[in-house]
């Protein structure tokens, strides 16, 4: 007889041999979790970081919302004040605000539509289509992640000054259309989750190139996509050094426009973060609204494959 039977548990199915009843977990499985479900410390990891990253937008919002000196105390505060709007009021004064918030969302929704289409099809073609130098021009495509971007700065802030960009936002979206990350993350995708059958049957069908991608490798890469275009936003609606030096602040984004409220000698820090804050609302509204959507597209995905 084993232990588990001399204990009065059933192996392989939890139910207590003498009662009837399912057998009680032990500690050890309720605080660390099986395979049906997480435990207590899963949680809890999962708790720490959540207020880990969410405590410094709540901090930047508390001090947004009262004077500089909640800085300075004592016992800084845990809750906002009355002074939001006041402080709102403040950088809409002293910075060209809408102005700057229509120029980030131009950039950034040309930028993120222009990267997921073009990485989509390049994704494709380096993953599915065979063609002469396909290897190389993919190496070539990653090699370029290697390089640091400010070493390019220079020679293209030289290229816009000569085609006379400067100071226009097409000098911000043009060198940003596509990425070789989007190209290889796209590619990286597209290489596992279509087989290449599929693909072939499609062609014995009668479809031709076009019809294949949008019939068969589109409705796949939806997941990807979704997740790609997240991150592009992300990334165009942060940018600070390029904009900074081909826009001007004649003709600002987002992120320029709110560096100009420390540029004094006296820095009214709550002002700074209710900048700060006002400059993160749109992310947070976006990832609300396609929260959703990636969720559902993702496990859509896994369902398909």
């Amino acid at each position: 007889m084993s232990v588990l039977q001399k204990a009065g548990a059933v192996p392989g199915t939890g139910i207590d041999s003498g009662s009837g009843k399912p057998a009680r977990p032990g500690w050890r499985r309720q605080f660390f979790g099986n395979t049906r479900g997480p435990g207590f410390l899963t949680y809890g990891i999962l708790l720490a970081f959540l207020i880990g990253s969410a405590y410094p937008l709540w901090w930047s919002a508390v001090v947004g919302s009262r004077g500089n000196e909640a800085l300075g105390s004592d016992w800084p505060p845990l809750w906002p004040g009355g002074n939001f709007w006041h402080n709102v009021d403040e950088v809409m004064n002293t910075v060209p605000f809408w102005k700057a918030l229509g120029n980030s969302l131009l950039i950034s929704g040309t930028i993120t539509v222009s990267v997921v289409v073009f990485s989509t099809l390049a994704g494709y073609a380096f993953a599915k289509l065979k063609f002469r130098g396909r290897g190389f021009l993919m190496v070539a495509v990653i090699a370029t992640m290697a390089i640091p971007t400010q070493l390019g700065i220079i020679p293209l802030f030289m290229v816009m000054q000569e085609l006379g960009w400067t100071g226009k936002v097409g000098a911000v979206i043009v060198p940003s259309l596509v990425t070789a990350f989007g190209v290889f993350f796209m590619r990286q995708y597209l290489v596992d989750v279509i087989p290449d059958e599929l693909i072939e049957s499609a062609r014995m069908d009668g479809a031709n190139m076009i019809r294949t991608f949008r019939h068969v490798a589109l409705p796949a890469a939806k997941p990807a996509m979704a997740i790609l275009s997240l991150f592009t936003f992300m990334m165009a609606w942060t940018d600070f050094m390029w904009p900074l030096l081909v826009l001007g602040p004649d003709n600002p984004t987002l992120q320029t426009a709110l560096s100009q409220l420390q540029s004094a000698r006296y820095v009214d820090y709550s002002i700074v973060l209710t900048g700060a804050v006002l400059a993160t609302i749109p992310l947070l509204i976006l990832f609300v609204a396609a929260g959703k959507q990636l969720i559902s597209g993702i496990m859509q995905g896994a369902v398909k494959g």
